[in-house]
């Protein structure tokens, strides 16, 4: 059976030669839109930086205190504080905008600022005829503006329809890259061919090539850049001040994961499951199985996992080192304590209090980012209230 915990209730935008058309835009503009949520530990305020994007995805901070966030119909903002729209940045490539693909995650080198690494890393769904794959490109960064684009990394097949493209990013602490790919959503024994990249975690070197470490290097049957199996559609992936890699993953009904991901494992999707069938309502798969590892906590209902990160600011007493999540389906910002890989408590921050949440990073001002999804979206801020 599994160890696991569960919570308990408690522009459209076009640039042509730097000039924004018609259409709608995104906004700048700061406005506190909740003076005091209290919670266990703290009293936050929730801020609003910026609205107004069309399915925003992801957020990065610049070192120079602006921020890029990814739309998924292919646009890269950048959002400078002191102006009032933010400014879509030309030189992407055309993506698949179908159902859940898109522009997706967005994330700068470890080494940005020394010129050298100045490069911008995204995700985002490659069209492939009437299907896609999941891709990974860089783009170097030059001022205010984007030049030469690299293409790093394809998954091995396309497919149909634009579903469970996963797509987080995160570095590890020696420089390499973890990208997550869901299971396409069409056959989810994918998550299980050890030659297909659908339903994994992948480690590449920044220049998209295969680490000579990874754990399936010498086997000659498994592809070698996966780093996980077993992954059915992974949005939310983190690295902790311990080295520790954790994602929060959609299962099926019901069934939605937190793990601890080592290199080298099976995370049984679909043989193990604790979720649904959305048609029949019945169990997928079994509760656990040799070999495979178990969740280390289960969500509780539709959370529908998008955006996970540690809590390490200062600011917020009483919350370092614990994660937290976001929930799309729930609009929920959970707050989880970990204890040696297990989930000791669980605290419901916000409800339905902003919407969607898509991602949630911690900022280098030491603030928690929120960026949420809906035609509509915007990016926020959580402070603590003194």
């Amino acid at each position: 059976m599994y160890a696991a915990h569960q919570i308990f209730p408690q522009a459209r935008r076009y640039a042509l030669g730097g000039l924004l058309l018609a259409g709608t835009m995104g906004t700048v503009q700061a406005g506190i839109v909740h003076e005091a949520i209290e919670t266990e530990h703290l009293t936050i305020s929730v801020e609003r930086v910026a609205d107004g994007f069309q399915h925003p995805w992801a957020v990065a901070f610049l070192p120079d205190g602006r921020y890029l966030v990814s739309e998924r119909n292919g646009q890269l903002n950048l959002i400078d504080p002191e102006r009032d729209r933010p400014q879509v940045l030309e030189g992407m490539p055309a993506v698949n905008h179908h159902g859940q693909g898109g522009l997706l995650d967005v994330v700068l080198h470890p080494q940005f600022g020394d010129g050298e690494h100045d490069w911008v890393y995204f995700t985002w769904s490659k069209p492939d005829g009437d299907h896609s794959r999941a891709a990974l490109s860089r783009a170097k960064w030059q001022g205010d503006s984007l030049a030469e684009v690299e293409h790093l990394f394809e998954q091995d097949r396309a497919s149909s329809p634009g579903r469970h493209y996963g797509s987080r990013l995160v570095w590890l602490d020696d420089g390499t890259l973890v990208m997550s790919i869901g299971d396409r959503g069409v056959d989810p024994s994918r998550a299980q061919a050890s030659d297909d990249h659908a339903g994994s975690t992948l480690r590449l070197t920044d220049t998209g090539g295969i680490p000579s470490d990874n754990p399936f290097v010498d086997d000659d049957s498994t592809l070698d850049e996966i780093y996980s199996l077993g992954n059915r559609n992974i949005q939310g992936m983190t690295l902790l001040s311990t080295g520790e890699l954790w994602a929060s993953e959609h299962g099926p009904r019901t069934g939605d994961e937190l793990n601890h991901i080592h290199a080298g494992s099976n995370y049984g999707w679909p043989k193990v499951s604790l979720g649904n069938d959305y048609r029949t309502n019945e169990p997928i798969g079994v509760d656990s199985l040799p070999g495979m590892v178990d969740p280390a906590y289960l969500f509780n209902g539709r959370f529908a996992p998008s955006g996970l990160a540690e809590v390490t600011s200062d600011a917020f007493d009483g919350w370092q080192g614990h994660l937290l999540a976001g929930g799309l389906a729930s609009e929920q910002l959970l707050r989880l304590q970990l204890d040696n890989g297990d989930v000791v408590s669980e605290e419901i921050i916000l409800q339905g209090h902003i919407g969607r949440i898509r991602d949630v990073r911690q900022g280098p001002d030491n603030a928690i980012y929120l960026l949420t999804d809906s035609s509509q979206g915007g990016l926020y801020r959580l402070e603590v209230v003194n």
